[in-house]
């Protein structure tokens, strides 16, 4: 293939081939036991996720094609990989003293406490459904299926219960749910008798029906988002074949969306495992880097330089501590934020709610359609109301930005960031965050504060916002589009087809260009350096740098290069101005360009995996 030909790759091809680099994680030789485990639940969900959300374009286009067939045939090969993996991970446990027990190996007074467990606790929550009703199964949950002969029942059981308990009195015993409920099949059966129970469970596409709904419409909206179209189904590989047959039908599905697989069939349960074995299989606690200075008083700080720090090896307490001090500072007047996904107890929107309290003119824009979030923002949306924080009316483009602004004493101060106001997140992602008072910067946060307010697209100065941000980034590819330029973009996922046009061309007339791209990349060509890393921490940081004549022009921001984010949402992108901070930022896209530790190189013809060198860019200093 010439040099600088591009190699199209779908997007969700593109997506299986990262979440094969996480579950390739499970054998990694520089992680603790347990930490292996941990990458087996995230490929778990992972995978939950393709089905009910990733997986929707080629589902509802493409269904049935030569490209779909090889999307499920990949997302199968996985699935087989990661049953393998667990039966493996069952036999190094037991080194760990942690025993996954079969109902058969427990002793006799260990069978009847779970009876009655199961007799008092499962039994009552537990659905029992006609196989006429088959159209009607939730999303996720695990079914087990009975009958002699024709299929004659199916059970739900309960989402709401572990599905790996602990066994009483024998440390590290545990037993799963499913493997109890098939032992006391009475229990859940009007029939006499112990008959067979059969495990399998189902995903549905998961979409809100109107996804522009504003916070009135939301809880409808929330309703109705489980109605979508089954996409998969896993059936125990002992699973009737007339039955399964029954099953499929009734559910719409080809039978290549069909997988069986050995139990357990949902292997995120291995979380459990991961949070009650021993601490000495997980990783130290990461002790982060306090900036200097900063807490004492960050607004001296801020009028004499800007201050970017490098999560979660910088602590993300000083994000939460810069509103603190906001929240508790009588000179404060106003404070406005973007929230999107916050997580159940945030000390940062606690603040919010402390400084409307103390009288300050605070304003916040929840993002009510983050995927997956709805609820827990809705929830936040009474308890900032009931507070006295204003809640912003929800755009038609979804909000992704993350901003805080800050009015004290007549100057603005504000914070701008790639990740989540998430303390989770925080802790176990990579992300970047810029703390200024800069009056270019500061007046344009609060100029977008003001247009969401008012319902209106912002207009913006410096930052870059919605195709502002494809502006920015095609500008600054065309200018390195020379023998002599070099081009450094980091992304979660790049697949917008301007950016990669322009790429190419770049590429073509001989610049340099290196891509960090953590997901999702659907071209590739010979001579670009691409690559993706993958390792204890989650790469979230968005970072375009442009050599520009050997002075760089430094951006970072909330968005990934994909046309939803760039056409549909508001998002903001920040230019990095100290040169200190510029001279950090570059400093953390070569560590990562040397990384030969959490590595893999994309290439037209697949991925290689870069591991056991010298150079981790994830102990960054």
């Amino acid at each position: 293939m010439p040099e600088g030909t591009a190699t199209p790759i779908s997007p969700e091809a593109s997506w299986l081939s990262f979440n094969r680099r996480v579950l390739e994680q499970t054998c990694r030789p520089d992680f603790p036991l347990l930490e292996r485990l941990r990458f087996l639940a995230i490929w778990a969900s992972n995978m939950d996720e393709f089905f009910a959300a990733r997986v929707s374009r080629l589902f509802a286009e493409g269904r049935g094609s030569p490209e779909y067939r090889a999307v499920l045939a990949e997302a199968q090969s996985q699935s087989e990989e990661a049953s393998r993996l667990y039966r493996e991970f069952l036999r190094s446990l037991e080194d760990l003293h942690i025993h996954v027990l079969e109902p058969s190996q427990l002793t006799r007074a260990e069978q009847q406490y779970f009876g009655a467990y199961l007799a008092e606790e499962v039994a009552p929550l537990t659905d029992l459904i006609e196989p006429g009703s088959l159209s009607d199964l939730s999303s996720q949950a695990l079914y087990f299926a009975s009958g002699e002969g024709p299929l004659r029942h199916l059970i739900r059981l309960p989402q709401s219960l572990p599905r790996l308990l602990p066994v009483p009195g024998r440390e590290g015993g545990f037993v799963r749910l499913g493997a109890l409920v098939r032992m006391r099949s009475d229990l859940f059966l009007p029939t006499s008798g112990k008959p067979p129970l059969f495990e399998f469970r189902l995903i549905r596409l998961a979409q809100l029906a109107r996804s522009r709904a504003d916070w009135d419409e939301l809880p409808e909206a929330l309703e109705a988002r489980l109605d979508g179209q089954v996409s998969h189904l896993e059936l125990e590989e002992d699973f009737p074949h007339p039955w399964s047959e029954a099953l499929r039908t009734a559910l719409g599905l080809l039978p290549e969306e069909v997988f069986r697989l050995p139990p357990p069939l949902d292997l995120s349960l291995v979380s459990t495992l991961v949070s009650q074995g021993p601490a000495g299989e997980r990783f130290k606690p990461l002790a982060p880097k306090r900036p200097k200075g900063f807490g004492k008083d960050p607004w001296a700080y801020l009028n004499r330089r800007d201050l970017v720090l490098y999560h979660p090896f910088e602590d993300y307490g000083a994000v939460e501590e810069f509103v603190e001090a906001a929240a508790r500072d009588p000179k404060v007047e106003a404070l406005r934020a973007t929230l999107y996904r916050i997580g159940e107890n945030n000390r940062l929107a606690a603040s919010l709610i402390q400084a409307a309290k103390a009288g300050k003119d605070v304003a916040v824009l929840l993002e009510g359609r983050a995927r997956f979030d709805e609820l827990a923002n809705l929830e936040w949306s009474l308890r900032f109301s009931g507070a006295g924080v204003r809640v912003l009316p929800l755009p038609e483009k979804k909000v992704h930005a993350k901003a805080l602004y800050v009015r004290r004493a007549g100057h603005a101060y504000a914070h701008l960031g790639t990740g989540n106001y998430n303390p989770l997140n925080g802790r176990l992602y990579t992300d970047l965050s810029l703390f200024t008072a800069h009056p270019a910067l500061t007046a344009d946060v609060w100029a977008f504060f003001e247009a969401l307010e008012a319902r209106k697209p912002p207009t913006l100065s410096v930052l870059r916002t919605a195709s502002g941000i494809r502006e920015l980034l095609l500008e600054g590819i065309a200018g390195e589009a020379h023998r002599k330029g070099e081009i450094i973009l980091k992304f979660n996922h790049l697949t917008d087809p301007a950016v990669l046009q322009a790429l190419e061309e770049a590429l073509g007339r001989g610049a340099r260009v290196h891509l960090i791209v953590r997901s999702t990349l659907t071209a590739l060509w010979e001579g670009v350096d691409a690559r993706s890393l993958v390792g204890r921490f989650l790469e979230h940081a968005r970072i375009a740098a442009f050599k520009n004549r050997g002075k760089w022009r430094i951006w970072a921001g909330s968005a990934d290069a994909m046309p939803r984010n760039l056409d549909r949402r508001y998002e903001l992108f920040f230019p990095i101005l100290n040169g200190r901070a510029k001279r950090k930022v570059l400093e953390i896209l070569r560590a990562q360009l040397a990384d030969d530790r959490n590595t893999y190189i994309l290439t037209p013809g697949g991925q290689e995996r870069r591991w056991g060198g010298k150079h981790d860019a994830q102990r960054w200093e």
